[in-house]
């Protein structure tokens, strides 16, 4: 699999999750790099995923895959 660029203005480094909004709920959720890039999804490097901050009222959901501590490699 090719690797994806953080979709932080002017990041150089690789994303290494993916962030999807669900407005109906107030939620943010953060996962391991989708297989694929989405439209309506934004992949974030480890930095970018650590320093996520939702708006006030809005919940963060953050999902890992069993045995990896963060999200850096």
């Amino acid at each position: 699999m090719l690797s994806r660029p953080c979709s932080r203005v002017a990041c150089p480094r690789d994303a290494v999750a993916t962030l999807t909004y669900v407005y109906a709920d107030s939620m943010a959720v953060l996962g391991p790099l989708s297989l694929s890039h989405e439209p309506h999804s934004y992949d974030l490097c480890a930095i970018h995923a650590e320093r996520l901050s939702a708006p006030q009222g809005w919940q963060i959901v953050r999902h890992q895959v069993f045995g990896e501590v963060g999200y850096g490699a």
